[in-house]
Formats: structure tokens, sequence, C-alpha cells
């Protein structure tokens, strides 16, 4: 007996001398946006390389998410962020939730793609804010497609039209954005209250408004507010699909009026009071790697912020709009529209 309880002691104490000389393992949390998909693997992958943890908090729209940040920034609720846009960018940069760190891969990424010099946000992917609409929807009904943003704001189309709130939603911003650029002020404000007035649906998020209200999905409305890239989703997820045989559309297809697009620039960054700064920068690098940006597009359906890194046949079908220059005054502070928004429009009897 003496000498099984002297080998137990013996072991204990060995399995205290290994438990301190063995790294805990470092646990990395990271909010993004609902939308939010990279390959499992991959992220097992960067845990391995780096004895950690990632540990992952759905925060909402993007809007949502950002006011979240906010309202715990004195006790922050993660080490980094992704999904905060363009749009955003200034509320975040005044609210302070933010560190600085600019990834070397960021030299891989255009210019004209970079959201700012600070690196508060390191840019991971981009896309274009633009209305789809239901092919089958208009060929069935015979009814002929808006031609500009006046004709979308009639009966005849708002009752038809789908968006999101800017409020809580970045697409919902980003489209607000691109009608005040449009419109100014005044005229954006009047579009909104008509359109609203003539049926058209503002809901909280992008994954209500197309997986509840678009048609293609069993909903009442043929006309969404969602991404250049959308069509090229549909034909992905359509059954039977090979990229060796594509088909000759979409099932969806956009409706790029005049005025209407925004292009949204996607970022992550770290936020201030981290604990785990040097494994959330390296965090902010593996966005910007090869395999990640490769993964990127078929997941979440958006560009890759580094250039040259291979697309999948199926974005064909995403159509790039022209450009369209963003006036100063409108991007310098979306939350101020975003206020004047809620009291021009939603409040607005």
């Amino acid at each position: 007996m003496r000498t099984t309880l002297t080998v137990l002691a013996a072991l204990a104490v060995a399995s205290a001398a290994s438990a301190q000389t063995t790294p805990a393992q470092t646990t990395l949390t990271v909010i993004t946006h609902d939308s939010f998909d990279v390959d499992k693997k991959l992220i097992a992958a960067f845990e391995t390389q780096n004895r950690a943890k990632v540990r992952f908090i759905k925060g909402g729209d993007a809007g949502e998410l950002l006011n979240r940040l906010i309202l715990t920034r004195r006790a922050p609720i993660a080490d980094v962020v992704y999904g905060l846009d363009n749009s955003l960018l200034p509320r975040a940069r005044q609210a302070g939730i933010l560190q600085p760190y600019r990834s070397p891969a960021l030299s891989r990424v255009p210019a004209a793609y970079r959201l700012g010099d600070d690196g508060l946000l390191n840019t991971v992917d981009y896309g274009f804010v633009a209305l789809n609409y239901d092919r089958a929807w208009f060929e069935k009904n015979g009814v002929a497609l808006p031609k500009s943003l006046d004709d979308l704001k009639t009966p005849a189309y708002a009752k038809l039209t789908v968006v999101q709130s800017p409020a809580t939603s970045s697409p919902g911003l980003a489209f607000l954005l691109a009608t005040v650029n449009h419109y100014g002020e005044t005229g954006a404000w009047s579009w909104w209250r008509a359109a609203r007035q003539g049926g058209m649906k503002v809901t909280r998020g992008w994954s209500d408004a197309y997986y509840k209200d678009f048609t293609r999905n069993g909903g009442r409305y043929p006309i969404v507010l969602s991404y250049a890239s959308s069509p090229a989703a549909e034909v992905f997820y359509a059954d039977g699909f090979t990229p060796a045989k594509l088909p000759a559309q979409a099932p969806t297809a956009n409706l790029f009026l005049p005025g209407s697009t925004y292009t949204q620039l996607e970022g992550v960054g770290i936020l201030k009071g981290t604990k785990q700064a040097a494994l959330a920068r390296k965090f902010v690098d593996f966005m910007l790697s090869a395999p990640v940006q490769a993964d990127i597009p078929t997941r979440m359906w958006i560009y890759p912020a580094v250039k040259g890194t291979p697309m999948n046949p199926v974005f064909t079908f995403a159509q790039e709009p022209q450009p369209t220059t963003v006036k100063a005054e409108v991007a310098a502070n979306p939350q101020r529209l975003v206020d004047a928004w809620v009291t021009q429009v939603l409040r607005a009897r």
C-alpha cells in the first residue's frame, strides 16, 4: 500500500510540473456580422499554428454589431471585429473602439480599396450593394422593370421592393448613402417617404429581406436590396451546379438603377482593450492570407481584397456596376444621415 501511495504521489507531482511547463491554450474572441463564413479547416489550422482557440460571436447585421461594440466599449466582449465597413468606419473611429494595426498584407490590396491610412480597419473584401430582381416573377407577371429610382418610389414598384434599415444594416446604410448622394438630403427624404407610402418594406437586416421576403425564397417582394454578386450565389447553390457547365443566365439579376449602387469595403480590426494584441494581429494577417482570400468569394459572395486572388467561374454572373463617386459630405458622417433618416422618414407621418 505504501508503495502504491508513493507512486501516486510521484505521478501527481509530475503532472503538476507538466501543467506548469505547458502553456495554457490562449482564446481569441472574434465578433462578426451574421454573414461571416470561413472554412473551418482554415480556422483549425490557425489555431494549431498559434496554439490558440478562436471563439466566434455573431453580432447581428453590421449596424447592430457596431452598436453592440459601442455599448460594451468599457468592457470589450471581443478582441477582433470583422464586418465593419466604409460606411460604418467614421462612427467606429469617433467612438474610439479600435486600435491601429496595419497588416503587411495590405501592400497587396489596391489603394482604392484600402480603408484609410490609420490602420483601424484592414480591408478584407469588397462588394457592390445593389438591387436584385427575380427574373421568373417579372416574366410570369408581365411587368416591365423600373428604369430609375423615380420609378421605384411609385406604388407600382415600391410595393414590390424590400430593403434593409440603414439604422441596423450595412447594406441598408449603403443604400441610404447612395440615395443621398444621388438626390441630396432633401430629395432623398422625399424619395424614401414616397417609397414607404407606396408600399416598400424596410426590414431589420439582409437575411430577413433576402431569405424571408424575397420571392425567390417564398416571400412577396420580387425586388430586394442585396449585392451585385448575389446572382452568382443563386447559380452556385442551384441543384446540379458544376463550374464546367454554367447555365445561360442566373435566376436573379441586378437592377443597376442610376444612383442606387454603392461600393462597400469590409474590414477586420483589433478592438481597443484586448489582452491578446499579438494574437489579434496574427488573425488580421490570417484574414488577408491567400487561403482565406481564395475561400471568401463562394462563402460570403463578395470580392477578395488581395489583388490576383483566383475566382470561381460562377462569378461571371456577378456583374460590377459603374463606380459612382461619393461626395465627401455624404461619406463624412453617415450616422448624422441615419439620425436624420429616422426623424425625416421612419417617424414621419
